[in-house]
């Protein structure tokens, strides 16, 4: 009878875990490839062995770990070569999916958008990096499912997803977290436009921070 409650909790304290993990990863305290030890996890939140792992399978399924059999987990790193090839992709598909978005858009998709950047300026004001996060990606999975192609804007989050801990730093930067709700604006304006070429190019102007700072880390250890 009391079971659901019991597991409400136990989803809840996963959860606070798993947020606290991602802030240290935002803000560069667990570094890329880092070990996470369960035992060291439960010691640290005071929690169980159960509580750390579901925070890991949390986020293991946001691709921001990795559990590997013999290796336990660890965060998730790439090489340069990784790099540049996964953005190869996320701009080949974010390009595509800008291109294909009829402008201009109607006014219940930018009235949406801009909701969804008021919650992201919010966010940024109040500096909770997990709600900059999910609002971000909200931002732009609402901007991609305009493209009216659910496989292309599947593919579009999968590749987000996978950048997590590529795009984290830049949850922690004020100039970037500026940038970035500069270019979700123009974006809003664009879209009441018929400048495809000037979205697109945008989308994939909008990634490239990121790109270029984990780049440097990797130079710089």
């Amino acid at each position: 009878m009391h079971e659901p409650a019991l597991t409400e909790a136990a989803d809840q304290a996963a959860g606070k875990i798993a947020r606290a993990m991602e802030q240290d990863i935002a803000f560069g305290r667990l570094r890329p490839g880092q070990k996470l030890p369960e035992e060291e996890l439960s010691e640290r939140f005071a929690a169980s062995r159960h509580h750390v792992r579901e925070a890991l399978a949390q986020l293991q399924q946001s691709g921001i770990v990795m559990r590997e059999r013999n290796r336990g987990a660890f965060v998730r790193s790439f090489t340069p070569a990784d790099v540049l090839e996964i953005y190869e992709v996320r701009e080949i598909l974010q390009r595509q999916a800008a291109l294909r978005i009829p402008l201009p858009a109607s006014e219940a998709a930018i009235t949406a958008l801009q909701a969804i950047q008021t919650e992201h300026d919010a966010a940024v004001q109040a500096q909770d990096i997990q709600h900059i996060h999910r609002s971000n990606d909200l931002f732009h999975a609402e901007l991609f499912r305009l493209c009216g192609n659910g496989q292309l804007a599947q593919l579009v989050k999968h590749y987000m997803d996978l950048t997590y801990v590529i795009r984290a730093d830049s949850f922690a930067e004020a100039s970037s977290l500026e940038l970035s709700r500069c270019h979700h604006q123009l974006m809003i304006e664009l879209l009441r436009g018929r400048d495809s070429w000037a979205l697109a190019q945008l989308c994939v102007e909008h990634m490239q921070p990121s790109k270029e700072r984990y780049l440097r880390a990797l130079v710089h250890g």
